[in-house]
């Protein structure tokens, strides 16, 4: 069995030191994301839930999955992401998200709506334990990409990537920012854009803070963006 146990008593010191770096901090993008952080951990009690899952009968429920993200989360399809590695809670979440309709997907709601919770965390987790095969980012475009994941566009309020996602694209799973490193570029921004239309909206335990920046990104500056990360290792 694989646990993943995000303990009440870190959740404690992790709001803590959020808030510390909130009144302490002159770095409008730090004190950002520190409140969204702060503030999800504190009310999002779903998935500071301890979560239990197997990562074998994962494998063999992923059987289904294999069509569309491929035998070990990576898909061969650049429409459809690459899952391997990505955070168990994060992937949880997801799925009730389908369920319930906060995410509208013919496909995958078809396929989240019969999973009971047990299925939910055993996919999770098997999941998690794979590995990401990132691919390159478009030379092109990673100067420009590279600016505005690590700094943002502070004239247009742009906040940077690297706040939520870190340096290296992996997230960060006690505050449910998603692993980003080495995903598709085409669905990455794709996925940009649906936030930007508002016809993605499961942003919402982080203050819609996607929907908010995305709306303020250039088509250019979107693409660069998403084919950083494709990038990222």
């Amino acid at each position: 069995m694989y646990n993943l146990r995000p303990l009440k008593r870190r959740r404690f010191h992790i709001v803590r030191n959020a808030i510390r770096s909130i009144s302490g901090t002159r770095n409008s993008v730090a004190r950002a994301a520190a409140a969204i952080a702060a503030a999800w951990l504190c009310t999002q009690s779903s998935v500071a839930q301890e979560l239990v899952g197997s990562v074998a009968d994962g494998q063999t429920k992923a059987a289904e999955c294999a069509a569309c993200h491929g035998v070990d989360g990576n898909s061969i399809t650049a429409e459809w992401p690459s899952i391997a590695g990505q955070h168990a809670a994060y992937t949880v979440r997801q799925l009730r998200a389908y369920q319930s309709g906060e995410r509208d997907d013919v496909l995958m709601t078809n396929f989240a709506v019969d999973l009971s919770e047990q299925d939910m965390l055993d996919l999770a987790v098997y999941y998690e334990a794979q590995t990401i095969i990132p691919g390159g980012a478009d030379p092109e475009l990673v100067s420009l990409g590279e600016s505005i994941y690590r700094s943002g566009i502070s004239g247009r309020g742009v906040v940077a990537c690297i706040a939520c996602h870190g340096p290296s694209g992996l997230g960060n799973p006690l505050a449910a920012y998603p692993m980003l490193q080495g995903q598709h570029a085409t669905y990455t921004a794709n996925t940009l854009r649906a936030y930007a239309a508002g016809s993605r909206r499961s942003d919402a335990t982080s203050n819609q803070m996607m929907r908010t920046i995305t709306a303020l990104l250039l088509e250019d500056e979107l693409l660069a963006v998403a084919s950083y990360v494709q990038g990222l290792r």
